[in-house]
Formats: structure tokens, C-alpha cells, sequence
């Protein structure tokens, strides 16, 4: 015969409570938004490595200096002298022309590769691959390389009479500043597709599949979906282009070293060769502030004209 035992109800009085958790430490902090202090290692590193330089550059362009002795206040004479001198203004439109050759051709051709890279084909990866070795190239060694191989007398000119005639591609402005837009070009592009690339795979895809619905094909869902989504990256990219163009040196210097005579001088190359081969450092800081007054006032003029500060949705192309 078993019993069985039941345990009775808890008296009022000692009824079980629930189980409290402990309280949070008051040591613990509450998490906010970081202070400056977080940005302050940044802040230094920027002072002393670009508004500090900048401001000297600012100050010496008022100033004669032939890299010895102490400085001499000249006033705005630098700023007369370029304004006055051919070679300055030469070298200002060919600056230009190379930034538009840049923005022109790189811009489609970056597009059309960033959207390719960004589908699923086979071999993509691979061929990506193989497209982006440029992009891990410094300037100065893709210049020597392209030096190499368009030599008039052991490069590809001197194998091919047929296609480059008597081989000498630096000798006339026309092909020497083809070749300076076909290397820049040779060598940026993967850059600027790699953010193309990120850009399309970003889109939605049920915009595309919602087109396939409405029987639009492939060039209409390019044209109607993929470019205006790429509308912000597009901005950024021009951004860095017309920049890059106006700051470009290396490709020039050992390409070219501005000839023949001045015919592929632009102005960044000039400033070198007034500083550092003519001496006077107060015309080559002029002009190097001319630059940067130039590229700021060029990005602001592109960011408002396209609307680019107005847009505030993370999505691509959607203001």
C-alpha cells in the first residue's frame, strides 16, 4: 500500500516571491557618442601634415625664396608674374583638358566594367581579378612601364612602323598627350569601376524584377534602373577624377617631363619645375595654392550644380 504525499500551499504569510535580478553596477557607464578625444590623434595628424603646410605654402607664395637664406615679402608680385607669364596660362588649359579627357573616357568605361564586375558571370572573378592588377600599381611604376614600352627605338613603336610611323609618340603634342590619357586612363579606371561595382550590387533587385514584369529588357532596365541608381556614386567618382586630373604629376615627369618644349607642361608640373629647377619657390607655391583653390571651388561648383548635398536617403540614385 503506497501513500501519497502532497505537499500543501505555501501560508500566505510565506509566500515565494519572484526572483529579482541583480541591479546594474553603478560603475558602469552609459554608452554615447564618442568625445572629441576619440578624434583628436586624427585631428593632429591633419593639422600638422596638411593645414599646416598649407598655410605655409599660403605665405610663401607672398614671398621670393631661392631655397636659401631667409624669405623676402614680395607682395602679390608671384601672383602678377603668373598671371602674366604664357607658359602659366598654357599649362592651365592643358591641365584642363587632360581632367576632361579623364572624366570623359573613364567615366562610361568604368560604368560599363563596374556593372559587368557586378553580375554573377562565369570567369567574372578572374577576369576582375587580372583587370585590377593596374590598380595596385603606384603611378611612378606604371609611368616607368609605359616609358618602357612606348621607347622609339626598343618598344612597341619601334615593332609596329606600320601602326606608330617613325615611333616617336613623345615628339608632338598631339600623341604625347594621348599617351598621357591612355595611361592615366590604363591605371584609374579599375578605381574608379571598383566603386561602380559596389554601387550596382547595391540596387534592389526587386526594381529589376519588377521591370522584367512591365517586359522591359536589359539596355531599358540599364538606362531606366542602373543609371540613375548610380547617380551619387557617379558624383563621387567625377569628384576624385577632376581632382586627380588637376593634381597629376608623376605620369607627366617621367612620361613626358612637360615636352616636347611645354606642350604637355600642365600646371602641377609646372610648379615643380619653378621650385625645384628655376629656384623660386614663391611662384611654385602660388601655384600649388592656385590648385588647391581650384580643385575646392571645381568640387563645390560639381556637389551643388548635381544636388548632391541636398540628397539625404542612403539608398543609390534616391533623393
Amino acid at each position: 500500500m503506497t501513500t501519497k504525499i502532497t505537499s500543501a500551499p505555501p501560508a500566505a504569510g510565506l509566500r515565494k516571491e519572484p526572483r529579482r535580478r541583480p541591479a546594474a553596477s553603478s560603475s558602469v557607464s552609459t554608452v554615447g557618442r564618442p568625445g572629441f578625444a576619440w578624434a583628436l590623434p586624427a585631428a593632429v595628424f591633419f593639422t600638422l601634415f596638411a593645414i599646416v603646410p598649407l598655410v605655409m605654402v599660403a605665405v610663401l607664395s607672398f614671398m621670393s625664396w631661392n631655397g636659401l637664406g631667409s624669405p623676402q615679402w614680395v607682395g602679390t608680385d608671384n601672383w602678377s608674374r603668373l598671371w602674366d607669364d604664357p607658359v602659366m596660362l598654357k599649362s592651365v588649359w592643358l591641365t584642363l583638358l587632360l581632367t576632361a579627357l579623364g572624366v570623359v573616357i573613364q567615366t562610361p568605361l568604368s560604368i560599363l566594367l563596374g556593372v559587368w564586375a557586378a553580375g554573377y558571370q562565369r570567369n567574372r572573378a578572374v577576369l576582375s581579378v587580372i583587370y585590377f592588377i593596374p590598380l595596385l600599381l603606384s603611378a611612378t611604376a606604371v609611368s616607368v612601364l609605359w616609358r618602357a614600352l612606348l621607347d622609339p627605338n626598343f618598344g612597341i613603336p619601334a615593332e609596329a612602323s606600320w601602326l606608330f610611323g617613325d615611333g616617336n609618340l613623345f615628339g608632338e603634342q598631339a600623341t604625347a598627350i594621348g599617351v598621357l590619357a591612355f595611361v592615366s586612363t590604363w591605371q584609374f579606371t579599375p578605381f574608379h569601376t571598383l566603386i561602380y561595382q559596389g554601387a550596382a550590387r547595391s540596387i534592389p533587385q526587386v526594381l529589376y524584377q519588377a521591370a522584367e514584369i512591365d517586359g522591359a529588357g536589359r539596355y531599358r532596365q540599364f538606362f531606366h534602373i542602373t543609371l540613375p541608381q548610380l547617380r551619387n556614386s557617379m558624383i563621387t567618382s567625377m569628384i576624385l577624377m577632376i581632382v586627380g586630373g588637376l593634381t597629376t604629376f608623376e605620369t607627366v615627369l617621367i612620361l613626358t617631363q612637360g615636352g616636347p618644349g611645354t606642350d604637355t607642361t600642365i600646371s602641377a608640373y609646372y610648379m615643380y619645375d619653378k621650385a625645384f629647377k628655376g629656384f623660386d619657390f614663391g611662384a611654385g607655391s602660388a601655384i600649388a595654392l592656385a590648385l588647391v583653390v581650384a580643385a575646392t571651388i571645381i568640387s563645390l561648383v560639381v556637389v551643388k550644380v548635381s544636388g548632391y548635398d541636398k540628397m539625404r536617403s542612403s539608398m543609390e540614385g534616391v533623393s
